[in-house]
Order: C-alpha cells, then structure tokens, then sequence
C-alpha cells in the first residue's frame, strides 16, 4: 500500500472541519490575477486565455464537450498547434509542495509539482503553481508568445496596467519599450531590450505568475463548497448512496490510498497525495499526437526526470507515472458536457473510468488501439501506454459489483463546488 502523507482514518474519526467559508472576495492580488487569468490578449493571436484550457464551468480543466469527446487535447492559440495532454484542473493545484522525493526502502516517492510530469517544480518562484502559469504563455503549442517581455508588455499596456502597479509597485511597468514592441510580439519576435529593462521584464514576469497562483489559491478557485464539505459542517447530507460510495472510497475501492482526505492548509480536504503513479491508462488513439508522431509514448514523471541530472538516476522507476490528481469538481459541468478523465483523457465519463480501476487486470486484453467506447463495447481494456511501473496493488482487480461502481460515482459526484445546502 501506498504510505499515507497523513492518517486518513484518524482524519475521519477526529471531526476534523472539511469545510470552508463560501468565496469571500478577492483581495486585490488575487483580482488582478483574475485579470490575467481570462485576458486572451496575452495570445499571439489575442485568442486564447488561461481560462480557455481551464474553465472554472469545468471544474477548471477543458470545458468543451466537443473536444473532450475525443482528443482532449486543445488546439492552442495558432491553428494547428496541439500538445499531447489533456488540462489538468487549476483548482487545488496551489497546495502542491515544491517537487522533491522521499525514499521509501529503495524506491523515491516523488511528491509535488506541477503539470502532469511534475515539470513545474516549484524551485524557481517558490510555488509550482506560479512556475506552472509561465509555460502555456511561451509554449508555441499553446499561448505562443514568443518572449517572455511581449506578456509583460501586454500587461503593462492592458487594461489592468494600473491595479498591476498597485499590487507590485510603481516601477514595476518602467521598461523602455521598442516604438513596435505590438507588431513585434505579434510577428513573433524577441524584443530588443537594455539588459537594465530586460531584468525588470523578467521580474514583472514572476510578479505575473504568482498573481496567477494567487487567483489560483483564493477561494473562487479553491472553494471547498461540495455536499461532502456542507456535510462534514452538518449543514447537509450525503444520501445513503453517496454514503456508501464514500465508504468504499475509504475502503474496498482504495481510491483513498492516493486521493487522500489530507485537508488543505485552509479549507478541506485536498483528496490527493500530490504523488505520482502508472495506472496502465491506455494510450488514447484520437489525441492528435499521433497525427505528426506515430510513435510517441508520454512517459510522464519519468520523462521529465531523465532531462535532470539530479533525478536522471530515478527516470526508469518513474516512467509512465503522472501526477495524482484531486477528485475533487471531477462530476463538475453543465448537462450534456462530456468530461474527461486521465493524463491523455482516454476515458469520457465518471462510470468509465471507475470501471477501468475495477477491472483493468480481469478483462481480456483488446487486439488494437480501442477507444473507451469500442472497449467497454468488447468488454475488454487496450495494453497500457507505458508497461513498466503499473500500479497492480491498489487497482486493476478491486472485486467490485456494478452497484459498488455507481455508488463510488455518486460520492464523486457529491466533491462539486458550488453546492446550495
């Protein structure tokens, strides 16, 4: 079994409050991180915002149903630019610790980070949230700017360029721009700066990032206001389904191994360990990856860490690996949006994915790349992306009945923000 980062059952046994307050309002820190969250300007085609990827109607990850359906992949600001991943949620990513490793006998467990691969670790700024919130702006794949400076200019001569100096200081916009510093952002262009300006870009830069994180940490992103929250306060109820999926949360369905009810450094329970693990996900033959590179693996944990000389000798221990991600908003969304679920979004609903836990190592193995739907359809599962390091002790053959299932979906279900008791 996995080691706990803190005992959940005395957790559950001491009372403790899972709760939070319902979304006070935003200090002025975390409003202008708002403002940068939703500006699409801060795109090479003024098209695209963080918000685009990770929409909070969502449960802060991908809110369209179309391309959830599918790839999951989202096509980033310049047409035809896709990644290999689905996004992740935004929302409780703040608690993550800066990436480092504890060992457990031989082997390094690493926690923290962000990013599926842990690449956001934190070390630079202090917060792998805001290390996180610098890459989409510079990935060509996705905001695609092509200098960090053309985001600070774009703040710095945006609507919000004056609540950006009240939280970060008068000075923080003084950088002498090129006359065409637009046009040269937008053709995408590195700017021309003095190496005294380009220093103030690059903070202003940080500056940007963590006031993202901090609109990340506040309570409109970090809300703790699901049925489970109320009901840990007695302010509602669990129905005796949703009950008893908890109780197999906990217990027979040994999610709780992983999505631990470690509660957060204020409000609730965070239901992840922040660690990283192969569920044998299979790789999902709609991303559109594989359209330009056949033979790509996402390696995960693994890949990041050979690019490391520091963590290259724990690379092959760790390959296939991605972050454990919360539970929590994972039923979030209007009716009729479909969601996906897993590193590479292989699977599109709640009850698929619950089942693939359940069943992984009973079912006959697919002869090809089946889709979710072509393999529940067969009654059987694909070969897992990446072979070695598969979780095999806390899913894959968890014995549980169809009704078992639907009541663990319930309980899910239950961890939306934005419940009215």
């Amino acid at each position: 079994m996995r080691p706990r980062l803190l005992p959940v059952l005395l957790l559950v046994a001491g009372g403790l409050s899972f709760g939070f307050a319902q979304a006070a309002d935003l200090t002025v820190k975390e409003q202008l991180g708002k403002s940068i969250f939703f500006d699409k300007s801060l795109s090479i085609n003024q098209n695209q915002s963080c918000a685009t990827c990770h929409g909070p109607i969502a449960g802060w990850t991908g809110p369209d149903s179309a391309i959830n359906q599918h790839g999951t992949v989202y096509e980033g600001s310049i047409p035809g630019a896709f990644g290999d991943r689905k996004p992740p949620s935004s929302a409780y990513a703040t608690q993550s610790p800066i990436l480092h490793y504890v060992m457990r006998g031989r082997e390094a467990m690493f926690i923290g980070g962000n990013f599926w691969d842990g690449r956001a670790t934190g070390e630079k700024l202090g917060s792998p949230a805001a290390d996180q919130a610098q890459g989409p702006f510079l990935n060509p794949k996705e905001q695609a700017l092509p200098d960090s400076a053309c985001v600070v200019h774009r703040v710095c001569t945006g609507a919000y360029a004056m609540q950006f100096a009240t939280v970060w200081g008068a000075g923080v916009c003084q950088i002498s721009w090129p006359t065409d510093a637009y046009a040269q952002c937008a053709a995408g262009s590195l700017l021309i700066l003095t190496d005294a300006d380009r220093a103030l870009a690059n903070a202003a830069y940080d500056d940007i990032a963590l006031s993202i994180a901090a609109y990340e940490a506040s309570p409109e992103s970090n809300a703790f206001t699901s049925k489970f929250d109320y009901s840990r306060k007695g302010k509602a109820k669990l129905t005796a389904e949703e009950q008893k999926g908890f109780s197999l949360f906990m217990g027979k369905g040994k999610c709780a191994a992983c999505h631990v009810l470690t509660p957060a450094k204020a409000g609730g329970a965070l239901f992840t360990d922040y660690t990283y693990d192969n569920l044998g996900l299979p790789k999902n033959p709609e991303n559109p990856v594989y359209s330009y590179d056949p033979s790509f693996v996402d390696k995960g944990l693994g890949g990041f860490l050979a690019s490391r000389m520091d963590y290259a000798p724990f690379a092959d221990a760790n390959m296939g690996k991605h972050k454990v991600p919360t539970t929590r908003n994972v039923g979030k969304g209007l009716p009729g949006i479909v969601k996906a679920f897993g590193h590479n979004g292989y699977f599109k609903s709640l009850e698929g994915i619950v089942h693939f836990y359940n069943t992984r190592d009973v079912k006959q193995t697919c002869p090809g790349a089946y889709t979710e739907a072509q393999a529940l359809a067969a009654n059987c599962w694909p070969v897992a992306e990446v072979s070695a390091n598969v979780n095999r002790s806390e899913l894959g053959n968890l014995k549980l009945t169809v009704d078992e299932e639907a009541a663990i979906v319930a309980f899910l279900k239950a961890l939306s923000d934005g419940y009215m008791p």
